[in-house]
């Protein structure tokens, strides 16, 4: 509190002392409706200063005009360019989708709470509010998953793998949505709840809990969206950098026995378009990963009780974890010289950088589903 200039807070807080006995918390502002969904361990905590509430405010408002117009704009070109319309880039567009719905429904409600330093949606929307983040989050963290194991099978499998097709991909994009419904519309039937964070201007599930029945969600669902998900990325990328190397290895072998220089052909550059992309993918679930796991350890903090959590900690880690969602957007614009292109096309004022060259053996956007398709010109 010191930091954020604790003569304004003290000022404040006799200010609003003589309303609340001198005795405020930050609970005090809570509408009469939300109580019952307020855990006691928040009643101990003084109320933010309101300069917190106001960089909130504006940080997530930021961040959801960002989120919102970038994976906008990815979801049109992908859908929109008929090169990019291949049965990868569902998952890339399946991913943008998750994202730009997770900042539609969760930053202006944010914002208005911000404005007003508590929760006056009321307390069906603090349910929907917390369904929306773990619904989306989860959406994406399984559509990264989706494209590891796309990428895995282009290129570790290579001409032996089962191409990707429309119909399968959209099976997959089926079993994403189906898994992030059946376990984020748990807590509406009463295996654990959705409840107002820390702050009270953003809700979540209810780490707090005593009950271990409602603390087994907490578990089971962090194995599901974050333990298994990273489980199998490991995988799949600990076996396409193997892969890689052994490639590059044979490649230059056989460079030096013919006594040139490199041995690059039209099938040796699809596969590095290939490993370009996954690259690609390894960071965004990356950052994906830096973004979510604070919010985890939150969780965990809160069911084994290991440590104090104030209510600034709780929401600056809810809103680590929704910057996830402008991320994707970033990474894909600067780094997919397909989509890039596109993006000239489309929306030229946006384009900074040179035209990309008409040659595709150095896109990232490829996204063929294996190295045998769609053959680049040498």
């Amino acid at each position: 509190m010191s930091v954020m200039g604790q003569p304004s807070f003290a000022a404040w807080a006799a200010q609003r002392g003589g309303s609340y006995g001198g005795n405020i918390t930050v609970v005090d502002k809570v509408p009469p409706d939300m109580l019952h969904l307020v855990d006691h361990y928040w009643y101990q905590f003084p109320p933010l200063n309101p300069l917190w509430h106001g960089i909130l405010g504006f940080v997530i408002g930021i961040l959801g005009v960002v989120s919102v117009a970038g994976n906008g704009m990815v979801i049109y070109i992908f859908s929109s360019t008929k090169t990019l319309r291949t049965p990868s880039n569902f998952l890339v567009m399946n991913l943008a989708l998750s994202d730009f719905l997770m900042m539609a429904t969760m930053s202006a409600p944010m914002v208005i709470n911000c404005y007003y330093e508590t929760w006056v949606l009321g307390p069906l929307f603090c349910e929907l509010y917390g369904l929306f983040g773990s619904l989306f989050g989860c959406g994406s963290i399984w559509s990264m998953t989706f494209i590891a194991l796309d990428r895995y099978n282009v290129i570790v499998k290579g001409l032996s793998a089962k191409p990707l097709t429309k119909k399968g991909v959209m099976v997959w994009i089926l079993l994403i949505w189906l898994m992030s419904i059946a376990w984020t519309i748990a807590p509406m039937f009463g295996w654990n709840r959705y409840v107002p964070e820390g702050n009270m201007t953003a809700c979540g599930t209810d780490y707090l809990s005593k009950s271990w029945f409602s603390r087994s969600y907490i578990l089971v669902y962090s194995c599901f969206v974050y333990f298994l998900p990273l489980a199998i990325i490991i995988y799949s990328y600990w076996f396409i950098v193997q892969a890689v190397a052994a490639h590059e290895k044979s490649m230059r072998e056989q460079a030096k026995k013919m006594n040139v220089a490199s041995l690059r052909s039209s099938d040796s550059a699809q596969k590095s378009a290939e490993c370009k992309l996954a690259k690609v993918a390894l960071m965004t679930i990356a950052l994906w990963f830096f973004a979510w796991t604070p919010y985890l350890v939150t969780n965990y903090t809160g069911v084994f009780e290991s440590a104090k959590i104030s209510p600034l900690a709780t929401i600056w880690c809810s809103l680590f974890a929704k910057a996830n969602a402008v991320y994707n957007p970033i990474v894909y614009g600067i780094s997919h010289p397909k989509y890039r292109q596109a993006l000239q096309n489309k929306f030229p004022a946006l384009v900074c950088a040179a035209k990309p060259s008409g040659d595709d053996t150095t896109s990232q956007a490829s996204a063929v589903t294996n190295v045998t398709e769609d053959k680049v010109p040498a």
